[in-house]
């Protein structure tokens, strides 16, 4: 009866093993389509990036993104942004801001000047949880950045029971800078990207900027991994960097995370092409854990451009903040943070379409 106990045990090992060496057939690239003209979501006055998107009760998809005055110029992004929510009836648009959910609420909050970096997700409890970079400092617009509004950038959750709130926010970050002078995260935090673990609880991949080099900018930079029982923490931090690239000092941004087919998934920027090989671009990866990550099969998802519907190819300056809004467990939509310019004068988001091939 021992023998076959251990066979079993030994049996049970080997598939777990070979599912997780097994990679994702997951191939974005192949499933892009070309975006109407209703799945482009700008305003006249304002700036936009990100954009985070959940389906709610009402059948309405509820976008989540970033704005900050226009006038400012992009840099007012670390200064001035504010987390804003729009509503459309299809994940396409065309989306209608509706109000902002994450506004200034004074300098003496951590988060109280500014707010950015939104990403939502509706966990089995129901409620629907809006991770968020929040920082605080003096509030004037400097080039190239303020860096005392950088460094003071730190991440913060806020609840609803629907999209439409109200939202609670919090007096504390969810995840704040590591005490040890030599972290990964000594400096800042931003960039949060959650997704709820089918086992059970919350895992957090997120950007940290260490201090081992000279200020403001300090470096290197780093992405990291955080778990959690509970959406609201305490997040616990695991110490190994992960989409790194030897020999590189800033490989990737951006992460979007999410679990399938017992396995995680991330989008993030490639800035130099060092996975896809593609240059700037839009790279996938996958883990079996969460915790240890590496190139996915189908690694390259989309170079910064856009296939119009009408059949006109657009390059663009930027492709960023990817956020993969899903339906049934299905990809649905890309969405991305879009600019035209150098200056990136006028950004947006847009809603790229998702069909299986």
């Amino acid at each position: 009866m021992i023998k076959i106990i251990r066979l079993v045990i030994l049996l049970a090992t080997l598939t777990i093993s070979k599912l997780a060496l097994a990679q994702s057939d997951l191939d974005l690239n192949a499933m892009i389509k070309p975006v109407p003209a209703s799945a482009v979501f700008r305003d006249p006055d304002f700036d936009i990036w990100c954009g985070s998107a959940v389906k709610g009760d009402d059948g309405k998809c509820h976008l989540f993104y970033s704005r900050w005055p226009r006038k400012l110029g992009h840099k007012a992004w670390v200064t001035h942004s504010e987390v804003a929510h729009a509503v459309a009836d299809s994940p396409f648009g065309p989306y209608k801001h509706v109000d902002v959910i994450l506004p200034a609420r004074g300098k003496e909050f951590w988060d109280g000047m500014c707010t950015h970096n939104p990403t939502v997700l509706r966990a089995k409890d129901g409620k629907f949880y809006l991770y968020y970079m929040g920082n605080t400092g003096d509030g004037v617009v400097m080039q190239p950045l303020n860096w005392i509004h950088r460094n003071n950038q730190r991440i913060g959750v806020a609840v609803a029971d629907k999209p439409e709130g109200p939202w609670q926010r919090f007096d504390k970050p969810v995840l704040d800078v590591s005490s040890e002078p030599d972290a990964y995260d000594a400096l800042m935090v931003s960039n949060p990207s959650v997704a709820e673990r089918p086992e059970g609880g919350f895992l957090m991949v997120y950007k940290g900027v260490a201090k081992k080099n000279k200020p403001p900018f300090g470096g290197p930079v780093y992405h990291l991994v955080a778990t959690s029982d509970h959406a609201t923490g305490p997040f616990k931090k695991y110490p190994k960097p992960i989409f790194g690239k030897e020999g590189v000092a800033f490989a990737a941004e951006d992460p979007f995370i999410w679990s399938e087919a017992g396995r995680y998934m991330a989008v993030v920027k490639d800035n130099e092409g060092n996975f896809t090989g593609k240059g700037y671009s839009l790279a996938l990866f996958e883990s079996p854990d969460g915790i240890d990550w590496k190139q996915a099969k189908h690694v390259f998802v989309t170079p910064p451009e856009i296939r119009w519907a009408n059949g006109r190819l657009q390059k663009l300056n930027a492709l960023e903040r990817p956020q993969l809004y899903r339906e049934n467990g299905k990809p649905v939509a890309l969405f991305c943070a879009g600019a035209e310019g150098k200056d990136r004068d006028g950004s947006f988001n847009v809603q790229i379409p998702l069909v299986a091939p």
